[in-house]
C-alpha cells in the first residue's frame, strides 16, 4: 500500500467517525425545536435550557449518582480479586478471574434479563440501588483487566527488598504494592464511569422508567418529542470521554493499559 493510499485510508476512516458527532454537534446548535441538520439558525439556547429544565435535571442527577458510585463499587470489587488472582495461582484464581470478566462476554441483554429477575425476585425493582450494584458487576471486568495489568508491572525486587526488611504482607501491600496500583485503578475506574453514564439497556431493564438516566431519558423524548437537548447530551457525553481518556492518555501508562507487554522508552 502506497503512502498515500494510506493517507486517504486513514483519512477516510476518521472522517466516518467524526461525521456522527458533527452531525449531533449541529442538532444541538439549532436555534428551533427541532432535530433539523445542517441548522438553519446557530444557537446556544439548548445548552443553557439542560441545565434549567427539571426534566432533564433529574436524569443528568441519576445518571451521574449511579456511573459514580457503580464506578467506585466495581473497582472496590476487583480489587481484591485481582489481588487474590495475582498472589495465589491456581485453578481456583484463573476461575475468580473468568468470573470477573465475565460480564462482558454475555450479551449485555442477558445480563440484563438475569438482573431483572434477581432484582424482582429480591422486590427492590425499579430502585437507584439495584442500577447502582447492576452496573457496578457489569462494569467491574474493566477494573479487574487494568488493576491486574498493574500487577503484572510490579517489580518483584520491590517486595522481596521490604520483606527482607521486616515488612508484613500487609505492609508491603499498603506502602508497596497499592500505591504502583493507584493509576491502574483510577483508570479503571474512569473506563467504568464512562461506559455507565452511556449504558441502556441494564438501567432500563432494572429501574424502567422509575429511574431515569440520560439515556432513557434520550430514548423517551424520541418517542414522545424532539428537542435539540437529546443532541446537547450527546455531545457533552463525547466531551466528557473525550477527556477523561485524553488525561489518562496523557498522564497515564496507555500502551500498558491496553495490554502491551514492553513499552518503549
Amino acid at each position: 500500500m502506497t503512502r498515500r493510499l494510506q493517507v486517504f485510508y486513514v483519512a477516510l476512516i476518521l472522517a466516518l467517525l467524526a461525521a456522527p458527532i458533527a452531525v449531533i454537534l449541529g442538532v444541538s446548535l439549532n436555534a428551533q425545536q427541532s432535530l433539523r441538520f445542517p441548522p438553519t439558525e446557530l444557537s446556544l439556547r439548548w445548552y443553557g435550557a439542560l441545565f434549567r429544565d427539571p426534566d432533564w435535571l433529574g436524569p443528568l442527577r441519576n445518571s451521574l449518582v449511579i456511573a459514580a458510585t457503580s464506578s467506585l463499587l466495581a473497582v472496590v470489587v476487583a480489587l481484591p480479586l485481582a489481588l487474590h488472582v495475582w498472589a495465589r495461582g491456581g485453578w481456583l484464581s484463573r476461575v475468580l478471574y473468568t468470573l470477573g470478566v465475565a460480564p462482558f462476554m454475555l450479551p449485555p441483554v442477558i445480563s440484563a434479563l438475569g438482573y431483572l429477575v434477581f432484582w424482582v425476585t429480591l422486590g427492590m425493582y425499579g430502585q437507584m440501588g439495584a442500577t447502582i450494584v447492576s452496573h457496578g458487576v457489569f462494569l467491574v471486568t474493566l477494573p479487574v483487566v487494568t488493576i491486574s495489568l498493574g500487577l503484572g508491572a510490579v517489580d518483584i525486587a520491590l517486595i522481596e527488598a521490604a520483606r527482607t526488611m521486616g515488612a508484613t504482607r500487609w505492609q508491603v501491600l499498603r506502602t508497596v504494592v497499592l500505591p504502583l496500583l493507584v493509576p491502574y485503578m483510577v483508570s479503571g475506574y474512569a473506563f467504568a464511569f464512562v461506559l455507565s453514564l452511556n449504558e441502556y439497556i441494564i438501567a432500563y431493564m432494572v429501574a424502567g422508567f422509575t429511574v431515569e438516566t440520560l439515556p432513557i431519558k434520550i430514548f423517551n423524548s424520541l418517542r414522545y418529542g424532539y428537542t435539540p437537548i437529546m443532541g446537547v447530551v450527546s455531545v457533552l457525553f463525547v466531551v466528557l470521554a473525550a477527556l477523561v481518556f485524553g488525561l489518562i492518555g496523557r498522564f497515564g501508562n496507555l500502551p500498558r493499559l491496553l495490554g502491551a507487554d514492553r513499552v518503549k522508552e
